[in-house]
């Protein structure tokens, strides 16, 4: 385990605090859309006010590529979190330099200041030296709470804490317990449920869990290379051919480790992949070769559903069908119902399977909603995060 905010002392201390606000804005307004995120940091901002720390948030907000984007600039952040905390945030025009120095030397204990987009320096993603040394100057402690980026070796978020006393904030720390329990200490039975569209997006983390899991359910875009895999004809669907065979060895492993493999019964179909398409319910066995594949269909909902019910722990990432388009998101929608309303330890996987539980306002049922898309996969892939383990074991 990684030492924590808790293992140092840090009143009046100049705390650099890796967030995570990259939060969806409306393209019109330029709102927030959801602040989840920046409610995911508040319980690390409230322990660092509490002790009486010099407080320096820094983040990046979308991808302006290195360069100012006007639309990009954190201050409709500190205006939420402003409300959220009901205090003030103080802001500057960059994250480096003479002025942001004059900025967090003014800061008084309790205070916080929200450094500019780190992103609108290209240095930031490139992890240069010189970059991660102008943002280490500006502290005496360094804070990830960006379990988001953890699987960037970024500047602000690997680079920095090479140069400074590192520790994990209090929701890094809680999303590497969740994830971690999951990987080696789950209850049974244990399933995971997986969607989107590729399997290529979930090999490594099919591999890595057929060891631990004793359900493994399919759904999703990538439901139709398995389905192809296992002799079913998907029509217009798109199959990754170069991953049949792959599909057929991880089925092959599944049962071989006693791992029950459940692909949908039946399916939606579409002519069209739009709002207007006309759509009709197919068995898997009768998927009409001009059709598309379009969500999981009643009997499979019924099916995963009688799979779920007994479980203890479930790990969800990834949507059941197209579930942007209202009439191909029932399955989707019927998923997290469903794990929202289960006597078990339910993880959401972060990304869109995060943002559907939100805005279906079920985040609250759920036993965790990773806040990290990315970052969740690969450590559930099992692979080694830049951003943990750069910071100080126990």
């Amino acid at each position: 385990m990684k030492r924590s905010i808790r293992d140092v002392e840090v009143t009046g201390k100049r705390v650099l605090v890796r967030v995570d606000f990259n939060v969806p804005l409306d393209p019109k307004t330029n709102e927030i859309m959801d602040d989840s995120r920046i409610i995911a940091a508040l319980p690390t901002i409230w322990y660092l006010i509490g002790r009486k720390a010099k407080i320096i948030l820094c983040s990046h907000l979308g991808r302006p590529d290195g360069k100012v984007v006007e639309s990009l600039r954190m201050t409709p952040i500190a205006e939420r979190l402003s409300q959220l905390t009901n205090l003030p945030i103080y802001t500057v025009s960059d994250c480096i330099g003479p002025r942001v120095q004059k900025a967090v030397d003014k800061l008084k204990s309790g205070d916080i200041l929200l450094l500019e987009n780190l992103r609108f320096h290209s240095e930031e993603e490139e992890n240069d030296p010189k970059f991660s040394a102008a943002l280490a100057g500006l502290a005496d402690i360094y804070v990830d709470d960006a379990f988001g980026t953890a699987h960037r070796a970024h500047a602000s978020t690997y680079g920095v804490a090479r140069l400074l006393p590192s520790y994990a904030g209090l929701l890094l720390e809680k999303e590497l317990k969740v994830l971690g329990n999951l990987l080696d200490n789950a209850q049974h039975p244990f399933a995971a449920l997986l969607g989107g569209a590729k399997v290529s997006d979930k090999i490594k983390l099919i591999s890595n869990m057929l060891g631990k899991i004793d359900i493994l359910l399919i759904g999703g875009g990538m439901a139709a290379t398995f389905l192809k895999a296992h002799g079913y004809s998907v029509g217009l669907s798109a199959v990754e051919e170069d991953k049949i065979g792959l599909a057929k060895e991880l089925a092959s492993k599944a049962g071989a480790g006693h791992v029950e493999l459940v692909l949908p019964p039946d399916v939606i179909v579409a002519d069209a992949i739009n709002d207007s398409a006309r759509y009709a319910i197919a068995p898997v066995s009768m998927i009409p070769a001009d059709k598309y594949i379009v969500d999981i269909g009643p009997q499979a909902r019924e099916l995963f559903t009688e799979k779920l019910k007994p479980c203890r722990t479930v790990f969800w990432n990834g949507p059941m069908g197209v579930y942007e388009i209202e009439q191909f998101g029932r399955g989707t929608r019927s998923m997290a119902e469903l794990l929202a309303n289960l006597h078990a330890n339910t993880v959401v996987g972060g990304g869109s399977t995060a943002e559907i539980v939100t805005e279906m306002r079920l985040g609250f049922k759920m036993t965790h909603v990773s806040t990290g898309g990315g970052a969740s996969m690969s450590f559930m892939e099992g692979k080694t995060l830049p951003g943990v383990e750069v910071l100080q074991d126990e």
